[in-house]
């Protein structure tokens, strides 16, 4: 796993002899659109982008307003978290289970595989799309976008654990800046996600444990149910929360142990409604919300063709 682009290194970037275009944006209109509210409504984010060979590197990076406590509640992970896989069919397909216990009203704390974030300020990197990041991601030569129009994203997002925390994804280059936009307004609403990473082939390998829960854009496969390629294999989807959003559709239900979250009155936390500040500012950008389908609910999922 590779580091997170600190300050300095970003510096050096940019003053790089391979630099072609360096741009300096303070207030940039559309990232002062989302500026923080209250005390912070003030500053503006400084943006720093580089081109360098078509390539674009840019680092999102708001000032610090907040003091850096960061408190942290403990929190449990079962044991036999994703070790128990579930029965199927000869199709390979699970059936829907009751909800464990221990995951009905599921505070669980990210496994960071990045660094923890050492202040509440919101942050966010986007840089080309290679090496290692490429190499665990599931792009092959047969996806339907080049890996040269994926960026590797790096984004703060609040746990349940009640901190912060640094997720990654992919997403393709022309939403990458609305996507950071968007996960700056759902931080910045202290709205907890459990994971955030980099879906990998094994991922797709595995047997169902039915209690999946990461949160993701980029993954080059076909829509659930059907042959041709998910808006996921573009870039141009991302799922939140899926255990606490799961996909519905007549029996079917995904992930399958994800009965408990059926019941999409209880209002629990992780959870999305209309109200939802995620779904509002997936909305604003344009994005549709799989929530307000009408012949199957897909509740952790948005995307920019709504499908």
């Amino acid at each position: 796993m590779s580091a997170t682009v600190s300050g300095t290194t970003l510096l050096w970037r940019l003053l790089s002899p391979r630099l072609t275009v360096l741009v300096i944006a303070t207030g940039l209109a559309m990232l002062a659109s989302c500026s923080r509210s209250g005390a912070e409504s003030s500053e503006d984010a400084t943006v720093l982008v580089s081109v360098t060979n078509d390539q674009t590197t840019t680092s999102i990076d708001p000032p610090s307003t907040k003091p850096p406590t960061i408190p942290g509640l403990p929190v449990t992970i079962p044991a036999w978290l994703y070790t128990r896989p579930l029965p199927t069919d000869s199709n390979g397909i699970a059936s829907s289970q009751p909800t464990p216990l221990e995951l009905v009203d599921r505070k669980l704390p990210p496994q960071d595989l990045l660094p923890l974030p050492t202040t509440l300020d919101f942050k966010a990197t986007i840089n080309p799309l290679d090496g290692e990041p490429l190499a665990r991601s599931t792009w092959h030569e047969g996806c339907p976008v080049p890996s040269d129009d994926l960026r590797y994203v790096q984004v703060t997002f609040w746990g349940f654990d009640e901190r912060p925390h640094l997720g990654e994804m992919i997403l393709h280059k022309d939403v990458s800046l609305d996507i950071v936009q968007v996960f700056r307004q759902i931080y910045e609403d202290r709205f907890p996600i459990e994971e955030m990473r980099i879906i990998t082939t094994a991922d797709l390998d595995a047997d169902p444990t039915g209690d999946g829960n990461i949160s993701a854009s980029f993954v080059c496969r076909a829509v659930t149910g059907g042959t041709k390629f998910s808006q996921h294999a573009y870039g141009l989807a991302v799922d939140i929360n899926p255990f606490h959003n799961p996909y519905i559709k007549g029996e079917r239900l995904l992930p399958e142990l994800a009965t408990a979250y059926s019941d999409r009155t209880q209002g629990l936390d992780g959870m999305l409604d209309g109200t939802s500040v995620p779904v509002q500012a997936f909305l604003d950008i344009g994005w549709g919300w799989g929530g307000n389908w009408n012949s199957l609910k897909d509740y952790q999922h948005f995307s920019q063709n709504n499908r």
